[in-house]
């Protein structure tokens, strides 16, 4: 008897669930940094985004008449687990779980679930809780390694008071725990008239920490070795291409150099830009989601390139420090014409159309 099977006829033997939890696995080096520099802040953040996710998830599910088994498949842990790396560490608790209703309600299921959504979910999440508490969403705590924190954060104690009653519960102001991320503070000072040498200068600014992630931020932005790690792993196991990130990376960087060579005093130099911010955190782990982002490799260095331009175009002239995750949801928009434009031939249809 002779049976017909439809492509693929090869499968590599991955599947959703092992697919998801590599991500995870990934990110597991910038948590560890987190935790070291926000303690226990940082643990029940993470666990809270994970766990609103999933059950965001499964009520959606249950809400819908569908199978709950998704679920399970990882995707919405690591949603949550994105959604917590881009957030402040002193972000109120009901702020995180109400992004994690966002990023699975109003980012995955409201248009399917997996696999349907035009937009990467944390990121979606992200900005609406940025254009809804911006000063929530823009107060940086001092880490833990400063030893200039008013709070020991790896005290469980003294940490679950902050998490779940605010700084407002604290004996001690809000400012003398807080401190402005790398990029806000070159912005503010630009703003005032001072230049860039000057501003690093004072922030006492070191590429080697920045490098290491001993520096303020959300939690998964502030170590770029943990993230390249991360990176790297994923670009072993074939999960990810090199495509995106290194267009996106090397836009920034490009651009960065070419305005620091026209004025020093201004713009700040691609190294910089590169290590600060969530820049190497989209590019690794939010612009590759393979469903809000191009299918061919063509597609892939087109869109992060556009990525990379409106990166470095809001850190230069926005009203924000940060343009990264803005750059990665704008051009989740123009993934259906870059697929469309970039598509390669048919095999065989141009010999048939002759």
């Amino acid at each position: 008897m002779l049976i017909h099977l439809s492509s693929p006829h090869i499968h590599s033997g991955d599947s959703i669930r092992a697919t998801m939890f590599a991500v995870i696995l990934a990110l597991i080096p910038a948590g560890i940094i987190s935790v070291y520099l926000f303690g226990w802040l940082a643990v029940f953040l993470i666990l809270l985004c994970m766990f609103g996710c999933m059950l965001t998830e499964f009520i959606a599910l249950k809400w819908m008449g569908r199978s709950t088994a998704p679920v399970m498949d990882g995707s919405a842990a690591l949603t949550g687990l994105l959604l917590a790396l881009t957030l402040p560490a002193s972000i109120p608790w009901w702020m995180a779980l109400l992004g994690s209703v966002f990023a699975i309600g109003l980012g995955k299921q409201v248009y399917g679930g997996l696999g349907y959504n035009p937009f990467n979910p944390a990121l979606s999440a992200r900005i609406i809780l940025l254009v809804s508490f911006p000063l929530q969403m823009t107060t940086w705590l001092i880490p833990m390694h400063l030893g200039m924190s008013a709070i020991d954060l790896y005290d469980f104690a003294s940490a679950w008071q902050l998490f779940t009653l605010g700084a407002s519960s604290l004996p001690h102001a809000l400012d003398a725990i807080t401190m402005a991320s790398p990029l806000g503070h070159v912005k503010t000072e630009w703003s005032q008239g001072i230049g860039v040498s000057e501003a690093l200068r004072a922030y006492d600014y070191s590429y080697l920490d920045a490098f290491i992630g001993r520096e303020t931020g959300s939690l998964g932005e502030t170590s770029a070795l943990a993230l390249l790690i991360g990176g790297i792993y994923l670009l072993a196991r074939h999960t990810i291409t090199w495509h995106i990130p290194f267009s996106f990376i090397a836009t920034v960087a490009v651009l960065a150099a070419i305005a620091s060579m026209i004025d020093p005093n201004h713009y700040t130099p691609p190294l910089f830009h590169m290590l600060a911010g969530g820049l190497i955190l989209c590019a690794f782990f939010m612009a590759t989601d393979p469903v809000s982002s191009p299918v061919t490799p063509v597609g892939q260095i087109v869109f992060g390139i556009g990525c990379g331009v409106i990166t470095w175009c809001i850190r230069t002239w926005g009203g924000y420090p940060e343009g990264a995750m803005f750059a990665v949801v704008l051009m989740n928009c123009a993934v259906p014409l870059i697929d469309h434009y970039c598509r390669p031939t048919v095999y065989g249809k141009r010999g048939s159309e002759s």
